[in-house]
């Protein structure tokens, strides 16, 4: 059994953004060369993610236009890159209709991933290096649900989710 779904929640205000993220949803904020959820897709894809739902929110328009096909010929590597993981991914969207936090919008998910494992990844988080390859590898090698954590100084606690746990 492999992982071949993933959850990417991108619903969120963006309010630790402002005033940026007023007119633009923080996923399709650029670095580098392209919006920061392609990078979380491209983590899914390399990873061997066959069928990706994508939760966004109010003005998160952008997203979904960002994962459109162009329809004229473009030479460009990073697009023709995207338009190759285009055709070789499902990537499907739904509306949270009120944004009560990431585990409501995990829930908009239940229908997309039934009994099936799945990965979830943030829709404005890059992780270097990149993680979802190596936890699907641990997690078909026990079975069992697999979580990636960061150790934090106490003053960022606030800014972020966070679990007690033991070393």
């Amino acid at each position: 059994m492999t992982i071949e779904k993933a959850v990417i929640p991108a619903a969120g205000l963006g309010t630790r953004m402002l005033p940026i993220t007023k007119a633009q949803p923080k996923e399709m904020l650029p670095v580098v060369d392209k919006p920061v959820i392609q990078y979380v897709v491209e983590e899914a894809y390399d990873s061997g993610i066959k069928e990706i739902l994508i939760i966004t929110g109010r003005n998160k328009r952008a997203v979904e236009d960002h994962f459109d096909r162009i329809f004229f010929p473009v030479k460009d590597e990073g697009i023709e890159r995207l338009e190759r993981m285009l055709d070789e991914l499902s990537i499907l969207f739904v509306r949270q209709k009120e944004q009560k936090g990431l585990g409501d919008a995990v829930r908009y998910a239940k229908a997309f991933v039934g009994d099936e494992p799945f990965a979830l990844l943030l829709g404005d988080n890059i992780t270097i290096p990149p993680c979802i390859k190596e936890l699907v590898k641990v997690f078909e090698k026990y079975k069992a649900p697999v979580i990636a954590l960061e150790k934090l100084p106490q003053e960022r606690i606030s800014l972020h989710g966070i679990i007690k746990g033991e070393e």
